[in-house]
């Protein structure tokens, strides 16, 4: 729970960027300021979750290092990570006119709302190498058994984001680009924050080791093989994401409006979820560096203890209030009655969805990814394969969303004894 709690707050935290940015240009006067924040915010969760592997893959290799009492390749993890932040980071600057050019490809939009989304993705761009450093330090501390420092992290990001941006377009009269600028100046100041807590706190233990083994070539390779395979599981889960956003469209604009507000549902839930698969993932990696079986096997055994207790818990919630969430959420009678015609099928997300959340973290520290990549190719799979076959109607494409989602937690259970034998069997580094 010392993980999971602060991973949660961590978490929720995250999208807080970008509602602070669309609650203070929702205030200017103009949808279209609204209309650039949004393209603008779309690019950039689209473009850094595709990155979400400098995490994932940072933290599984740290908690391994760590729980095998390898100091020294701990801090070597970290570097190493940082470096690939920084030469993706770069390239990301110098491409772009071709993230510009993909955004206007995908949407399409007045000329006075381009206009503004491109000021504000050409300002943002440059925080890059912030966001993807991020990345890498809120690994490594996870890795460490450490998640109350990204929690302070995100927290002080908002504050400086809120403050920043205030002042800059209430102030100053900015608009999107102050708006713009508060964020990266956000995004800048939790970079400074996470390296002063880096070194204060493990600075000293870095310097008493030999440092250049960090370019090794075995340990890149192992390093950039861990991270290939969940680059490509997640480019399989954003095509799930995307098709079902895209299949919702083509169905017009109620259903496009109601399936948004019962994925909240699944974000939700996944904010909770996730703090303990980064629990499954930072202890797990220290049971596997540690060649603890029995602890892993405890482990497991807890985290399914929890994910049980609350998929039943927010499954009841949404089957009790589901339809009263929604009224909070919109007065439109229309948008209602197509989300309550699907509802009793969202509030499955829970059940379906969390063995897939805690074997995910487990997986990551053991870093059994070529597992996870395998899961999730047959889970999409699953979901397209159904979405071609079924009827063209809403209620079949949330089944095949909810068959989706119960796949990937069935092919990982499938396939964890596989990993535990081969995790456990291995020889250290």
């Amino acid at each position: 729970m010392r993980i999971a709690l602060p991973s949660i707050v961590s978490n929720i935290t995250v999208p807080l960027l970008g509602l602070v940015d669309t609650a203070i240009v929702g205030h200017l006067g103009a949808a279209v300021y609204l209309a650039a924040i949004a393209v603008g915010g779309m690019t950039f969760n689209m473009v850094y979750w595709l990155f979400s592997f400098l995490r994932m893959g940072t933290g599984g290799l740290t908690a391994q290092a760590y729980g095998a009492g390898n100091e020294r390749e701990v801090f070597h993890t970290l570097f190493r990570s940082l470096l690939v932040s920084a030469a993706f980071a770069s390239g990301l600057i110098c491409l772009q006119w071709a993230i510009l050019w993909g955004t206007f490809c995908l949407v399409s939009v007045s000329g006075a709302v381009e206009c503004l989304a491109r000021s504000y993705i050409q300002i943002l761009v440059w925080g890059a190498p912030a966001v993807l450093g991020l990345y890498s330090f809120s690994g490594w501390f996870l890795g460490m058994q450490n998640a109350r420092f990204p929690m302070w992290v995100s927290i002080s990001q908002n504050i400086v984001n809120i403050l920043v941006s205030l002042f800059l377009v209430l102030g100053m009269h900015l608009g999107v680009s102050g708006v713009a600028v508060g964020t990266l100046v956000a995004q800048y100041a939790g970079l400074l924050m996470a390296a002063w807590l880096w070194w204060r706190h493990y600075g000293s233990r870095a310097k008493v080791h030999d440092l250049s083994g960090t370019l090794s070539r075995n340990a890149f390779a192992r390093f950039f093989r861990v991270n290939r395979d969940i680059f490509l599981r997640t480019l399989c889960l954003v095509c799930v994401s995307t098709w079902f956003t895209v299949a919702g469209t083509s169905m017009g604009d109620v259903t496009l409006a109601a399936n948004a507000l019962l994925m909240q549902f699944f974000v939700v839930f996944s904010y909770v979820m996730d703090g303990f698969a980064y629990a499954g993932e930072a202890l797990g990696g220290r049971y596997v560096g540690a060649r603890c079986l029995r602890a892993f096997l405890a482990l497991r055994r807890r985290l399914f203890f929890w994910g049980t207790g609350l998929a039943m818990a927010f499954t009841l919630v949404y089957l009790g209030l589901g339809g009263s969430i929604l009224r909070l959420l919109t007065s439109e009678p229309m948008v209602l009655a197509v989300a309550g015609s699907v509802l009793p099928l969202a509030c499955l997300i829970p059940l379906a969805g969390f063995p897939a959340f805690i074997y995910d973290g487990l997986f990551i520290g053991a870093t059994a990814t070529r597992q996870m990549l395998q899961s999730m190719v047959v889970a999409a799979g699953t979901f397209f394969l159904l979405e071609w076959l079924l009827p063209h109607s809403n209620a079949c494409l949330w089944t095949a969303f909810l068959a989706y989602l119960a796949m990937r937690g069935l092919v990982q259970a499938t396939l964890c004894r596989h990993v535990v034998r081969c995790s456990f069997s291995m020889p250290r580094d």
